[in-house]
């Protein structure tokens, strides 16, 4: 039957992880320590959003049609700049946008499961509510980046420092989203292509003594059967998950699912940020193309004009 494409359809229809359907009874390859060898290259990009738009409600899955339309019609817009004049095409004025479609790799296609969100808990498939004390935290972030009063005001994805996308955890985006796994007995390496974000997760050991934090947060691993499970504690402020705190603290979860398949499952908890935990599934697809060395904006010199503009709109207005 056929679907409308309509602004709500296009909401409903956002969703489409890599994951494909493996048999119960898939046995990965294994290292030289019995455990499942989880190395190589991964991508984790996907065109399902982390929440679920809010006009699905309870709705978790497309039907196979609507994931076909959705298909279709998402390709066409992720080209829209090359097609269409009045969004970016040939006759589009210059210097009004930035990067178009051409450089993004947000995914092409939808998969056997069709989620509708990256969530699966909470059931609604959203992000649970920020508590009072994250509302007030978030709104003087926001009152001190506004100001641009220095490097130290602005986000750390715009200094190039950490994003979202990287991690801890790993989130799909625009682009950039491949991940090297390297695996020993006793360690496993998480190299993110976004900023070259590197992890070293030390195996069957105790989290660091006292309060220190750092960057990444500090993380230790342990297998649960065939599942790899990174436990990750103290984190540097700033670099927590989606403006959280030192507080949080994440578990991520790799099994392999097929020959060029894992699963990644994340969980994260911080009662002074949300009001519950919550978890996200994105499935990884292993790729054979290399992880190229990261630039930061062209020459990584694009703080530099970000705070000579906000001085130069200052002085123009007598600040």
């Amino acid at each position: 039957m056929p679907i409308r494409i309509s602004l709500i359809a296009v909401l409903i229809m956002l969703c489409s992880p890599l994951v494909i359907g493996q048999s119960d009874d898939y046995q990965p390859p294994r290292s030289a320590d019995g455990h499942p060898d989880l190395q190589g290259i991964f991508t984790f990009r996907t065109l399902t959003p982390m929440q679920r738009p809010p006009e699905l409600g309870d709705r978790a899955v497309l039907t196979e049609e609507e994931a076909i339309e959705w298909e279709a019609f998402e390709n066409r817009r992720q080209n829209r700049d090359l097609i269409i004049d009045s969004v970016g095409g040939a006759a589009y004025p210059p210097g009004v946008i930035s990067y178009n479609e051409f450089w993004y790799e947000r995914g092409n296609g939808t998969v056997a499961d069709r989620r509708t969100s990256l969530i699966v808990d909470p059931p609604n498939g959203r992000i649970p509510p920020l508590t009072e004390e994250a509302l007030q935290r978030r709104g003087d972030v926001a009152a001190m980046r506004e100001a641009s009063l220095g490097p130290e005001a602005q986000p750390y994805a715009e200094r190039c420092i950490v994003t979202r996308t990287s991690g801890p955890p790993m989130q799909s985006g625009a682009y950039n989203l491949n991940v090297q796994f390297v695996q020993t007995a006793d360690h496993f390496m998480i190299m993110n292509e976004m900023i070259h974000n590197v992890r070293i997760v030390k195996m069957d050991t105790e989290h660091r003594d006292g309060p220190a934090l750092v960057w990444e947060g500090d993380s230790v691993g342990h297998w649960e059967g065939d599942t790899l499970v990174v436990d990750t504690l103290n984190f540097w402020k700033g670099t927590a998950f989606a403006d959280s705190t030192p507080n949080m603290h994440l578990v991520e979860k790799f099994t392999r699912v097929g020959p060029d398949t894992l699963t990644y499952e994340f969980t994260i908890e911080d009662s002074t940020t949300w009001t519950q935990p919550w978890t996200a599934v994105i499935p990884m697809r292993r790729i054979d193309q290399p992880i190229y060395e990261y630039a930061c904006h062209e020459g990584n010199h694009g703080l530099h004009g970000v705070l000579a503009g906000i001085r130069r709109l200052q002085l123009e207005a007598g600040q």
